[in-house]
């Protein structure tokens, strides 16, 4: 097989930097861009004057091409994947993949009956500093896992037709996935709409994990600081990924509290041994994620193997996010979750 030949589907908020990364690796031909909107098609022609510009993705399908990349809001994922896995082109949609969880289980269905590559763009499993954090978690370094606080916080960007967990959540919910590698057994989540009365712009999940291993995300369009950052404590150590630092992104702590031995007393012999030791950065290489999940994509093509963050991966973070949202709406504490 040559060079994969890629159309990308959505030329606004992500498109720009999907385009430009298949554009840029050798084993993928960008041969079109596909988007609605004429000043977008433009700053696509100015930037890529080879790359043919069309406004239907529809017109893609008489390219020849290989693969596509949805890159358009959440709502048309389905009806767009469906239509280019049905014209036998391998897809790598953005997250979330669809907005119910029986469109997605459809999707994942339909691509591996006729063979095609299904991968969702959850971006972050391909984050070499996360990759070293589900490695200090898997080597037991961090002892017992106690929790995993997440936040991802900022200014913006509000959308219409959305919310903030829908928006921001399933970057966390994949981390998660990844760093546990187990499902969540139980979700709950509550949020607030503050300067809009029908949209959510501040949300809080609560997952519990095999073991009882309790997971908590805080997403928000509305906080005065950006935060993307995971916290992970442990019985031995403590861990923070923080993706906004450019190059320390992984700190492990040595820091943590040995519980008494008061079997013998009564509460004046409850006192708590704490350890405050060193502070670890450990050297991360650090590559464009970005670029790892689209040379992912174009491999898995050419290799015929599963991507990391399959279809299947996909609609398992669609699922807790409909448990999380059916929890918010019905003011339940927590929304057990049927796999």
């Amino acid at each position: 097989m040559g060079n994969v030949k890629v159309g990308i589907i959505g030329y606004g908020y992500w498109g720009p930097n999907l385009t430009r990364n298949f554009y840029e690796l050798p084993s993928a031909d960008l041969v079109a861009i596909a988007d609605l909107n004429d000043e977008r098609l433009k700053q696509a022609q100015l930037k890529y004057p080879n790359v043919i510009a069309k406004h239907g993705y529809q017109e893609l399908f008489d390219l020849g091409l290989d693969a596509v990349v949805i890159s358009t809001p959440p709502a048309t994922h389905y009806r767009i994947a469906k239509d280019c896995l049905e014209h036998n082109l391998h897809v790598l949609v953005e997250k979330p993949i669809t907005l119910k969880s029986e469109d997605a289980e459809e999707l994942v269905e339909l691509a591996s009956s006729k063979g095609l590559t299904l991968m969702v763009g959850h971006i972050f499993t391909y984050n070499s500093a996360v990759h070293a954090l589900k490695s200090y978690i898997d080597s037991g370094e961090l002892g017992e896992i106690y929790y995993i606080d997440a936040a991802r916080l900022s200014l913006g960007l509000f959308q219409r037709n959305s919310n903030v967990m829908w928006d921001l959540a399933p970057h966390d919910i994949s981390i998660l996935l990844y760093l546990l590698g187990e499902r969540p057994v139980s979700v709950g989540a509550h949020g607030t709409p503050c300067v809009f009365n029908d949209i959510i712009d501040v949300a809080y999940l609560n997952l519990i994990f095999p073991n009882k291993i309790p997971a908590y995300v805080h997403v928000s369009w509305l906080d005065p600081c950006k935060v993307r950052r995971i916290t992970v404590v442990g019985s031995k150590k403590m861990a923070v990924y923080n993706d906004i630092e450019i190059e320390n992104k992984i700190k492990i702590y040595d820091k943590g509290v040995d519980s008494p031995d008061y079997t013998n007393g009564g509460f004046d012999e409850f006192q708590c041994s704490y350890r405050s030791g060193d502070i670890t950065i450990p050297k991360v290489r650090i590559t464009e994620p970005l670029r790892q999940e689209c040379q992912h994509f174009i491999d898995c093509i050419v290799n015929h193997t599963q991507p990391n963050s399959s279809g299947r991966e996909g609609l398992e973070v669609v699922k807790i996010l409909e448990a999380a949202q059916h929890s918010m709406n019905n003011g339940q504490t927590q929304e057990v979750i049927t796999w």
